[in-house]
């Protein structure tokens, strides 16, 4: 949690997504569905219509926690903001909301994303700031989580998505993966969105990957991609902690891609017991310090093999042998 030299507010603003619309090449507009956004997921899709828009109109409410008018407060000159980031393309479009009514803690308004300022994914958040002891612009509040705008997905999912290849890592034209020839798959974390190759040297994995059989088979196909998905989730951590940047003082930023996504899925099953933001600072004193790095690779490890349910995998997998045994026996 950042120390404000000033009081501010003690909780966040709730943001809510209320409509999405395209416009597209012709001039018109196209309403989506509800289906487009999620506010369980806290996500927009913009993809369901394909990639022929020029514009999405994304129309949004906030609420202020409690005391944003105290006329005790200790800031005047109110004012809510809807910010949208993209760190790919550096990107960063803000738009003043309005209050509903007076006295109202409920703001609304819309923001403006164009289709040609963005890769993939954004990042929109609402902020409170004020004027506080003559300062103007100080922020007194905020989302705690943002919600992610996808500009190509078709569905509002927030959570980290992968792009999964098939190659040979023996005749790839990627001159890096031959050096892996006899690895059944690499993630790579360099990439826009993390990368996950399989190789296709490997006899029999792309057909058991690819397989809807059940017996053993299908026990097999959920080991291995339980053993994949765990190693995913330790590469985008590791990619994501090694590739922070820091702030003047020396604590570390929340990256605003999918990185950051990572980064506060995971944290709390890596640091528990803290907010997001220090956990984050504990990590990078450990991998920048000269000590407790080594020891956070087992909450690591917990942390990947907790998203990718090994243990759910492995149950299933017990439970199926143990009944194909007892069949055998009857």
């Amino acid at each position: 949690m950042k120390i404000y030299p000033y009081k501010r507010l003690n909780r966040p603003i709730a943001l809510r997504v209320r409509s999405v619309a395209l416009r597209l090449p012709d001039g018109t507009r196209d309403p989506l569905d509800t289906s487009a956004f999620s506010t369980q997921e806290q996500a927009v899709a913009l993809g369901v219509s394909g990639p022929d828009w020029v514009s999405a109109t994304i129309g949004l409410s906030a609420t202020l926690p409690p005391g944003a008018d105290d006329p005790e407060a200790a800031w005047s000159d109110l004012s809510v903001l809807a910010v949208l980031t993209d760190g790919e393309t550096n990107v960063r479009t803000s738009t003043v909301l309005t209050r509903d009514t007076e006295g109202s803690r409920d703001w609304s308004g819309s923001v403006e994303v164009f289709r040609d300022d963005h890769l993939g994914r954004a990042f929109l958040g609402v902020y409170a700031v004020g004027t506080v002891e003559g300062v103007k612009g100080r922020s007194l509040t905020e989302t705690d989580r943002s919600w992610v705008v996808d500009t190509v997905s078709e569905e509002p999912v927030s959570g980290l998505r992968l792009d999964v290849r098939k190659a040979s890592f023996n005749k790839s034209s990627r001159e890096w993966l031959r050096a892996y020839a006899d690895a059944p798959w690499l993630v790579d974390t360099t990439a826009r969105v993390p990368t996950v190759f399989v190789n296709t040297e490997i006899d029999g994995i792309v057909g058991l990957l690819d397989s809807n059989g059940s017996g053993v088979e299908s026990k097999v196909r959920d080991l291995l991609v339980a053993q994949m998905a765990t190693d995913v989730w330790t590469a985008v951590f590791h990619g994501a902690i090694g590739d922070l940047e820091v702030e003047p003082g020396g604590g570390p930023v929340f990256p605003t891609d999918w990185q950051g996504e990572v980064l506060r899925d995971m944290l709390p099953d890596v640091i528990p017991g803290v907010h997001v933001e220090e956990a984050l600072r504990q990590v990078h004193r450990r991998r920048t310090g000269e000590s407790g790095w080594g020891e956070l690779q087992t909450r690591i490890h917990y942390a990947a093999v907790r998203r990718a349910e090994a243990a759910k995998a492995v149950g299933y997998v017990i439970r199926g042998l143990e009944r194909m045994n007892r069949e055998k026996e009857s």
